[in-house]
């Protein structure tokens, strides 16, 4: 299986990107791992929300492979322990998917048409982080996930 981190919008603070370098790093031993950035649509001030959305949900989609597994990073998603989470992926893995695409949505969230394409929603808190923080806590949650299932000691009960 492959993971992909889709997101919207390129990372603008060189220490978010390096410490999200060090994870995409530390991933590549355990699966292969991509992030593709979708750039952030041109004259969106003059966008509503909805017009945002939906264009951000086109680009998304245009993205996506057929036997593609999307799953959205939403505020309304699911929340997991990290032991959780690592039980999660290894039931993805099982289930044969090729590619795992996790997604970071804009400043508004999701479109209709790409809740309606995804398999399922993951929240990582109740609190409201910045795209950019995301990246680094779900590619970092990913590494811990696979030390999990490994039984490696960079997590702690």
């Amino acid at each position: 299986m492959q993971i992909t981190l889709m997101a919207i919008g390129k990372t603008d603070k060189a220490e978010l990107e390096s410490l999200i370098t060090i994870y995409e790093k530390r991933l590549k031993h355990y699966i292969k791992f991509q992030m593709e950035i979708i750039p952030d649509i041109k004259n969106r001030k003059n966008l509503s929300e909805a017009q945002q959305k939906e264009k951000e949900g086109e680009l998304i989609l245009a993205q996506l492979q057929p036997t593609d597994a999307l799953v959205l990073l939403d505020e309304k998603g699911k929340q997991y322990s990290s032991v959780d989470f690592a039980q999660f992926l290894q039931k993805k893995m099982n289930s044969g998917i090729k590619n795992l695409v996790l997604a970071i949505g804009g400043p508004y969230g999701f479109s209709e048409a790409v809740y309606a394409k995804s398999s399922g929603k993951i929240s990582l808190s109740k609190m409201t982080f910045s795209h950019q923080m995301v990246r680094l806590f779900i590619v970092e949650q990913i590494y811990r996930g696979f030390t999990i299932l490994r039984n490696e000691p960079y997590h702690h009960q």
